[in-house]
């Protein structure tokens, strides 16, 4: 091995990454975007409501006491729909995914319920919703339990079945600092995966790589200047992704030896299939998509963007086959938890499978590919 050889090559790579501003800026920028747009969306989800129309057909006080109910709660910004306009219309012409109606008659009925003890007196609060709206099975949920603790303090008997919350953990997590580590481990697989296929299989097409058996860097100083590009791509990436969570979503993650192990760990995992990859793919232009069949279904079924828990039973025993749902789980067991004994074992099990998948990579790679 001949360390100036793979020093000069190292450098030749990282120029060539400069010079294309395209790539370097969707190398780095798109996990960011990524986080920015995420952040947004959840960065108050500690505090996150709906928009709530409410139509009330009775205009008594009695029934106005349900809409100042419901706006205490903290969880629903109610937005009052006319009582002459018809529900359904209103949910087609505005768009708006569910309006709770309230009967003409619910003051009579309540009166007869509280006043008179008729137990046989109800109110039937209607829900007109839209089914193809992805939200309002939550927002139904929650307001059956808001009209739950309603009924049961009209009721005014304490409730028999109460819960009380115990975390294993002391400290309450948010949403982000479970999402960055899954973006920074699925932002390291694709770059080392397209970089690795792309570049390969065009020098392969090109005749380059058959070429470079008459030069006097040899395969193994080749696959080392590559992974080491490789490496500092994603040490710059992950400190990008970091400041940025950092500086504007106040996100505070535990750094740590097991960073540097799990950045080392994905990026030898998918350099050594993206070299699998360029012994199956024959041309440069088909590179994407073979990279691609390999990356969408890591990236959407390991855990990056959802718990795992949202999926079909049979799919959750895919995912955890996958690669990336290790890097995933390791990286927040040690980032978020520091929970080393979990991190251990997720960085133990693909370490054994970036062994294999490098070793075969290597194998199967050949100075003599090439026209």
């Amino acid at each position: 091995m001949n360390f100036r050889v793979v020093g000069a090559n190292l450098v030749v790579s990282l120029k060539c990454f400069y010079r294309e501003r395209t790539a370097m800026f969707f190398t780095t920028m798109f996990p960011i975007l990524l986080i920015l747009v995420f952040g947004a969306i959840f960065m108050d989800d500690d505090n996150l409501h709906y928009n709530l129309c409410l139509q009330d057909l009775d205009q008594t006080e009695t029934s106005a006491e349900i809409a100042k109910s419901l706006a205490s709660t903290g969880k629903f910004k109610i937005i009052p729909v006319d009582a002459g306009i018809e529900a359904t219309q209103y949910v087609n012409d505005t768009k708006e995914n569910l309006v709770v109606v309230i009967p003409k008659d619910y003051e009579n009925l309540s009166a007869q319920y509280l006043l008179n003890g008729d137990l046989n007196a109800f109110a039937t609060l209607r829900y007109v919703y839209d089914p193809s709206s992805s939200s309002v099975l939550e927002k139904m949920q929650l307001l059956n339990l808001v009209f739950a603790t309603m009924n049961q303090e009209l009721s005014a008997k304490p409730p028999f079945i109460r819960t009380a919350q115990e975390s294993i953990h002391t400290r309450k997590y948010r949403f982000l600092k479970f999402f960055i580590p899954g973006i920074i481990a699925m932002a390291i697989m694709t770059e080392s995966l397209f970089g690795t296929v792309q570049v390969n299989t065009e020098l392969r097409q090109k005749g380059i790589i058959r070429k470079l058996s008459t030069t006097p860097i040899t395969r193994t100083d080749w696959i080392l200047s590559g992974i080491l590009h490789q490496i500092i791509l994603a040490v710059i990436s992950t400190t990008l992704m970091l400041l940025v969570s950092y500086i504007v979503f106040d996100v505070q993650l535990s750094i740590n030896a097991w960073l540097p192990l799990f950045i080392v760990l994905d990026v030898f995992t998918f350099v050594g299939i993206g070299m699998i990859l360029t012994r199956l793919v024959r041309e440069a232009q088909s590179a994407s998509s073979a990279a691609n069949a390999i990356m969408f279904p890591m990236m959407f079924l390991s855990g990056s963007f959802f718990p795992l828990e949202m999926m079909p039973d049979f799919l959750q025993k895919f995912a955890k086959v996958l690669p990336l749902y290790y890097l995933n789980e390791g990286l927040r067991a040690a980032m978020v938890f520091q929970d080393n004994g979990t991190a251990l074992s997720n960085a133990s099990t693909i370490g054994a499978v970036a062994a294999v998948v490098f070793i075969l990579g290597i194998t199967v790679t050949r100075w003599e590919e090439g026209k």
